[in-house]
């Protein structure tokens, strides 16, 4: 009732400017950058290869332009939206105070009795039909008034839906996975049906979202004192990284799962010792690695897990830390293929998790430590194997979570409570009733 939808509207402006910029940009590179590989000065297979790359770009800025003009048509038509619903609410709102009721900020519709007369104030306290009637004249406003609020929830979600589809690339053949929308609309309605992150089934609320990087390459050095380590060295090529995440809640239910596949190399070291604590690490690899994992939760109350991850290649490690959240010692090294599984379960924010490996080429590898991630869950565990040619390993992990551990104590004290305040309240009952007696 009190946002400032004047906002959409501004914000409908800075998109159109930016479909302009996108214009700008467009010419420019066609001019600069795409023109060298069409003319006749430059020629050959590095030509041609720089011409289909050069394609894909200049289309970007196209569709670029495209789904920007589709964006600001779409906080136009919410800002359309929104303005009309609320109008009705407020219509609604002043109509059931004309009809004699109050309606309070948050909606809740009750019946006025200061504008009574004396003969209405007579009927309201001793006729029950006027009574029967007063009722049924606050459900029916209340009705409207809550529908009139829900037609607002649905179009915020409709617009959330539209805000979420308009900028997915639907075209995989145009040389990018997660490009620009060419066919980006700018109505609502076009959306609406569709079911991308966030929308509900069943009951159920989804979520979920997928990420596809590479290929790629970099190397960075850095002397940033940040977290206990005073300088880094990374390098890495990656051919791809794709990850997919998704969940499904209910109530206190909560499902969760994710699949994540890498391909490349990567090599990284760091060192630090201040008043952080004392840090050391440098590891290598190269290869393919896959993983997947689900998850069932039930509140803070309880939750299992099992997860399943494969490696194809070479890596080698070692790590020492010694800060307030984590202490560990590890190394590793191994060259082949090699998959492992995981399982393990929580109560009330305790949990035991196990893994197994199975591992086809030589390495061995150990680790052992605890520490506390930016959750605020700590983790005691360890993992230990060994492989002339054929092999594996076995692990373990203890977790506490502080905060399930004190949510699932709060809500025992609860219920401890109330079962103490229902057993006050019947006592106190008992006692109304034998002094009634006399």
């Amino acid at each position: 009732m009190t946002t400032d939808l004047s906002s959409l509207t501004t914000a409908a402006e800075r998109w159109d400017a930016v479909a302009k910029e996108f214009h700008k940009q467009e010419v420019a590179y066609k001019r600069d950058v795409h023109g060298i590989s069409v003319g006749q000065t430059w020629t050959g297979l590095s030509a041609d290869a720089a011409s289909k790359r050069f394609d894909i770009t200049l289309k970007e800025f196209q569709k670029a332009q495209v789904e920007a003009k589709a964006i600001a048509s779409l906080f136009r038509d919410a800002h359309k939206q929104f303005t009309g619903l609320r109008v009705k609410l407020e219509s609604s709102g002043r109509d059931a105070v004309e009809a004699g009721m109050k309606v309070s900020d948050q909606g809740l519709v009750s019946f006025d009795t200061e504008k009574l007369s004396q003969a209405e104030r007579t009927a309201w306290g001793h006729d029950p039909d006027y009574q029967d009637s007063i009722r049924k004249s606050v459900s029916s406003w209340q009705q409207l008034i809550d529908q009139r609020v829900k037609d607002m929830g649905d179009a915020d979600k409709d617009v959330e839906t539209a805000l979420q589809t308009v900028v997915v690339d639907g075209d995989l053949n145009d040389g990018t996975f997660t490009g620009f929308n060419g066919q980006a609309q700018g109505h609502i309605d076009h959306y609406t049906g569709q079911k991308p992150v966030g929308t509900k089934t069943d009951g159920w609320d989804p979520e979920g979202k997928l990420k596809l990087t590479g290929p790629g390459a970099g190397f960075s050095v850095t002397t940033d004192p940040k977290y206990g380590k005073e300088g880094s060295v990374k390098a890495y090529t990656d051919l791809f990284h794709a990850t997919g995440e998704g969940t499904l809640t209910r109530g206190d239910w909560k499902l969760a799962g994710i699949a994540d596949g890498y391909g490349g190399a990567r090599a990284t070291a760091n060192y630090g010792f201040n008043n952080k604590g004392v840090v050391g690490k440098a590891e290598a690899s190269a290869g393919l690695r896959a993983l997947t994992e689900e998850r069932a939760e039930y509140g803070p109350y309880a939750g299992v897990y099992g997860r399943a991850d494969g490696f194809a290649g070479a890596e080698a490690g070692v790590n020492a830390k010694a800060t307030k959240d984590e202490f560990t010692v590890g190394a590793k090294a191994f060259a082949g293929a090699k998959g492992g599984v995981a399982g393990g379960g929580e109560v009330a924010g305790i949990g035991f998790g196990a893994t197994a490996e199975g591992w086809a080429g030589p390495g061995a590898e150990a680790w052992w430590g605890y520490k506390r991630d930016d959750d605020g869950k700590f983790h005691l565990g360890g993992k230990a194997g060994a492989s002339p040619l054929l092999g594996g390993a076995v692990g373990y992990e203890i977790t506490v979570d502080p905060d399930k551990l004190s949510e699932t104590a709060g809500d025992a004290a609860d219920a401890m409570g109330d079962a103490v305040d229902s057993v006050g309240d019947g006592i106190g009952s008992v006692k109304d009733s034998v002094t009634n007696w006399f």
